[in-house]
Protein backbone atom coordinates (compact mmCIF):
# COMPACT_ATOMS: atom_id res chain seq x y z
CA UNK A 1 0.00 0.00 0.00
CA UNK A 2 1.03 3.60 -0.59
CA UNK A 3 1.52 5.98 2.32
CA UNK A 4 0.35 9.59 2.50
CA UNK A 5 2.89 12.27 3.37
CA UNK A 6 2.03 15.22 5.60
CA UNK A 7 2.08 17.47 2.53
CA UNK A 8 -0.54 15.25 0.86
CA UNK A 9 -2.68 15.19 4.01
CA UNK A 10 -2.56 18.98 4.27
CA UNK A 11 -3.59 19.40 0.64
CA UNK A 12 -6.52 17.00 1.04
CA UNK A 13 -7.65 18.92 4.13
CA UNK A 14 -7.50 22.31 2.42
CA UNK A 15 -8.43 21.73 -1.24
CA UNK A 16 -11.40 20.34 -3.18
CA UNK A 17 -11.08 16.64 -4.03
CA UNK A 18 -12.68 14.94 -7.03
CA UNK A 19 -13.56 11.24 -7.09
CA UNK A 20 -13.51 9.26 -10.32
CA UNK A 21 -15.20 5.90 -10.91
CA UNK A 22 -16.49 4.00 -13.96
CA UNK A 23 -19.83 2.35 -14.62
CA UNK A 24 -20.43 -1.14 -16.01
CA UNK A 25 -20.05 0.17 -19.58
CA UNK A 26 -16.73 1.86 -18.83
CA UNK A 27 -18.20 5.37 -18.83
CA UNK A 28 -16.26 7.58 -16.41
CA UNK A 29 -17.91 9.54 -13.63
CA UNK A 30 -16.11 12.36 -11.81
CA UNK A 31 -17.71 14.00 -8.80
CA UNK A 32 -16.54 16.65 -6.34
CA UNK A 33 -16.53 15.23 -2.82
CA UNK A 34 -16.10 18.06 -0.35
CA UNK A 35 -16.20 15.52 2.47
CA UNK A 36 -12.98 13.78 1.39
CA UNK A 37 -10.58 13.48 4.31
CA UNK A 38 -7.70 11.39 5.59
CA UNK A 39 -8.70 8.32 7.57
CA UNK A 40 -5.20 6.89 8.10
CA UNK A 41 -1.75 6.98 6.52
CA UNK A 42 -2.99 4.71 3.71
CA UNK A 43 -6.73 5.41 3.51
CA UNK A 44 -9.08 8.21 2.53
CA UNK A 45 -12.77 8.49 3.35
CA UNK A 46 -15.65 10.48 1.90
CA UNK A 47 -19.35 10.73 2.58
CA UNK A 48 -21.70 9.44 -0.11
CA UNK A 49 -24.76 11.61 0.38
CA UNK A 50 -26.97 10.91 -2.60
CA UNK A 51 -26.36 7.29 -3.45
CA UNK A 52 -25.92 8.33 -7.10
CA UNK A 53 -23.40 7.30 -9.75
CA UNK A 54 -20.32 7.21 -7.50
CA UNK A 55 -22.14 5.03 -4.98
CA UNK A 56 -23.51 2.69 -7.68
CA UNK A 57 -20.12 2.37 -9.37
CA UNK A 58 -18.34 1.53 -6.11
CA UNK A 59 -21.10 -0.92 -5.23
CA UNK A 60 -20.37 -2.67 -8.57
CA UNK A 61 -16.66 -2.85 -7.75
CA UNK A 62 -15.25 0.12 -9.64
CA UNK A 63 -11.74 1.16 -8.74
CA UNK A 64 -11.50 4.74 -7.49
CA UNK A 65 -9.26 7.66 -8.39
CA UNK A 66 -9.21 10.71 -6.13
CA UNK A 67 -7.51 13.86 -7.38
CA UNK A 68 -6.60 16.98 -5.47
CA UNK A 69 -4.74 20.03 -6.76
CA UNK A 70 -3.67 23.34 -5.36
CA UNK A 71 -3.77 25.80 -8.24
CA UNK A 72 -1.95 28.46 -6.23
CA UNK A 73 1.25 26.42 -5.95
CA UNK A 74 0.68 24.31 -9.10
CA UNK A 75 0.89 20.98 -7.33
CA UNK A 76 -1.34 18.00 -6.74
CA UNK A 77 -1.82 14.26 -6.41
CA UNK A 78 -3.94 11.43 -7.75
CA UNK A 79 -4.69 8.53 -5.44
CA UNK A 80 -5.78 5.16 -6.87
CA UNK A 81 -7.44 2.55 -4.73
CA UNK A 82 -10.21 0.18 -3.87
CA UNK A 83 -13.26 1.47 -2.01
CA UNK A 84 -15.64 -0.19 0.39
CA UNK A 85 -18.99 1.28 1.39
CA UNK A 86 -20.04 1.39 5.00
CA UNK A 87 -23.75 1.96 5.61
CA UNK A 88 -23.63 1.40 9.36
CA UNK A 89 -21.07 1.23 12.14
CA UNK A 90 -18.79 3.78 13.83
CA UNK A 91 -17.43 5.51 10.70
CA UNK A 92 -20.92 5.82 9.25
CA UNK A 93 -22.32 7.20 12.50
CA UNK A 94 -19.51 9.79 12.68
CA UNK A 95 -20.35 10.92 9.14
CA UNK A 96 -24.07 11.04 9.98
CA UNK A 97 -23.37 13.15 13.07
CA UNK A 98 -21.21 15.55 11.04
CA UNK A 99 -23.96 15.84 8.40
CA UNK A 100 -26.53 16.63 11.10
CA UNK A 101 -24.24 19.30 12.61
CA UNK A 102 -24.06 21.17 9.31
CA UNK A 103 -27.73 20.74 8.44
CA UNK A 104 -27.41 18.04 5.78
CA UNK A 105 -29.49 14.90 5.43
CA UNK A 106 -28.28 11.54 6.72
CA UNK A 107 -25.75 10.10 4.25
CA UNK A 108 -26.31 6.95 2.24
CA UNK A 109 -22.86 5.59 3.13
CA UNK A 110 -19.24 6.44 3.70
CA UNK A 111 -16.65 5.23 1.23
CA UNK A 112 -13.32 4.08 2.62
CA UNK A 113 -10.61 4.06 -0.05
CA UNK A 114 -7.51 1.97 0.57
CA UNK A 115 -4.75 3.75 -1.37
CA UNK A 116 -2.80 1.46 -3.69
CA UNK A 117 -0.86 4.03 -5.75
CA UNK A 118 -0.09 7.74 -5.65
CA UNK A 119 0.76 9.79 -8.76
CA UNK A 120 2.10 13.33 -9.00
CA UNK A 121 -0.02 16.05 -10.63
CA UNK A 122 2.56 18.77 -11.03
CA UNK A 123 4.33 20.14 -14.08
CA UNK A 124 7.72 18.81 -15.03
CA UNK A 125 9.27 15.36 -15.20
CA UNK A 126 7.01 13.88 -12.46
CA UNK A 127 3.75 14.89 -14.19
CA UNK A 128 1.38 11.93 -14.01
CA UNK A 129 4.08 9.58 -12.73
CA UNK A 130 3.71 7.08 -9.93
CA UNK A 131 5.49 8.34 -6.82
CA UNK A 132 4.25 5.80 -4.25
Amino acid sequence: MATLTQEMKDMIASQQCFVGTVNENGTPNVAPKRSTRVLSDDSLIFTEGTGGATYANIKRGSKVAISVVNREIIDGYRFYGTATLEESGPLYEQAAAQAARIGMTRPRAVAVVKIEEIHALKPGPLAGKKIA
